[in-house]
């Protein structure tokens, strides 16, 4: 028996712009069109265009498989040919197994039902049995950690109460292929935590995964195959920390007639020990390698490294000059390699990174990147905050005299 889960070849889809008509006289034409004209799926006609285009992958029983690409890339109707929701203008798809879907989570629910006869109701639009509900019933409302208002209609709840009961339900359903679209990031930290868990489990378990999402560091965490999507075109396929690597290079490289300025950044690149690298350890150490061009003589040059957190807030800075390196001067056609060697002392999080050429003498910046480059980072203990301060607890039971 083949282990493929999930095999999609050569799929098209197509979507209309859209058609306006100002009167009965443009309007006419265009119904007589549509009702005479001999369809072919494979050519596009006026003010259509290809959503995917020829994508074609394979997922094994068992993995966790990423699909991601920034907004308009193709993801969502993607996701929609999968669910069985839309059907491709050309090409397969095949599904060995049951499939369900974590897209919108809490859809169906009724705002005047409780949150226990929602649990059911929700449980049934899923697939899954009366008796399997109540079965699960009670796990469900812990992981919800909805105990307390189990009992009291949706309309009271709020958005976070009402996509964590949405996400729970959805989460105990037991399918061969699971499709997750951005719904972990449902709840507060400690849910989304407890989400990460489930789908690990579920994975473990021998499900297959597919993931949709914008949160890199999620992606990164869960998945181990990815998929890079742009303009309904695949870019890249392979193991996440690549894909990932390939997507934060595409959102980070475009940068128009840097050529032109006295100095500039032309290359970063963050590795580990092994190499190009985007996901670290806490505490794990880092280079960031920073390639330097001149067009033009210019002098008291240095190059600044900082990092931020998801607020932007700035949560490292420095320089070589501050580092002791003195200074630097170009010349027409010179080129530097600045090395940052760093030991990431940060929380679990996901931190941009920027450079710049900074003159301090006269306050001038000749060239700012930012973001060059995002880092993911990951630690085995629950350590929140932008700082690892690496804690170690003893707990010892004292007697009252």
């Amino acid at each position: 028996m083949s282990d493929i889960t999930l095999e999609v070849s050569h799929v098209y889809k197509k979507f209309k712009k859209g058609e306006m008509y100002d009167s009965l006289r443009d309007f006419m034409p265009a119904l007589a069109g549509k009702l005479f004209r001999i369809k072919k799926d494979n050519s596009l006609e006026k003010n259509e265009f290809w959503a995917l285009h020829d994508i074609s992958f394979k997922v094994r029983k068992g993995d966790a498989f990423a699909i991601i690409g920034p907004n308009g890339s193709g993801k969502s109707t993607m996701l929609k040919l999968l669910c069985g929701v839309m059907k491709p203008n050309k090409g397969d798809i095949k599904v060995n197994g049951t499939l369900s879907a974590l897209i919108e989570v809490g859809a169906g629910f009724h705002p005047d039902l409780t949150g226990r006869d929602n649990i059911f109701l929700n449980g049934a639009i899923l697939g899954m049995k009366r008796s399997e509900i109540k079965r699960k019933f009670d796990e469900i409302v812990e992981f919800s950690g909805l105990g307390d208002f189990i009992d009291t209609p949706v309309k009271r709840y709020s958005s976070g109460m009402y996509a964590r009961l949405g996400f729970s339900v959805a989460a105990h359903v037991d399918p061969d292929i699971l499709i997750v679209d951005e719904v972990l990031s449902v709840g507060d930290y400690t849910f989304q935590k407890k989400c990460i868990q489930k789908m690990n489990s579920v994975i473990k378990g021998g499900a297959t995964v597919i993931f949709v999402s914008h949160n890199m560091k999620a992606v990164a965490d869960l998945c181990s195959k990815s998929l890079l999507l742009n303009s309904g075109k695949i870019v890249k396929e392979g193991p996440t920390d690549e894909v990932v690597r390939c997507y934060l290079n595409q959102t980070t490289s475009t940068r128009i007639g840097i050529e032109k300025q006295e100095v500039y950044i032309s290359r970063v690149m963050i590795r580990s020990e092994e190499g190009e690298c985007v996901r670290f350890k806490s505490g794990q150490k880092a280079w960031i390698d920073v390639e330097v061009r001149a067009t033009a003589k210019c002098e008291e040059l240095a190059v600044v490294l900082e990092f931020r957190d998801n607020r932007d807030y700035e949560i490292f800075n420095t320089s070589t000059q501050r580092m002791g390196h003195g200074t630097f001067s170009t010349n027409p056609g010179d080129m530097f390699m600045f090395t940052f060697e760093l030991d990431l002392h940060f929380g679990s999080g996901s931190y941009p990174f920027g450079v710049r050429i900074y003159r301090s003498a006269i306050g001038k910046v000749y060239d700012n990147w930012f973001p060059a480059g995002t880092i993911f980072v990951a630690d085995d203990k629950d350590v929140r905050g932008v700082v690892n301060l690496y804690p170690e607890v003893k707990i010892e039971k004292m007697q009252i005299q």
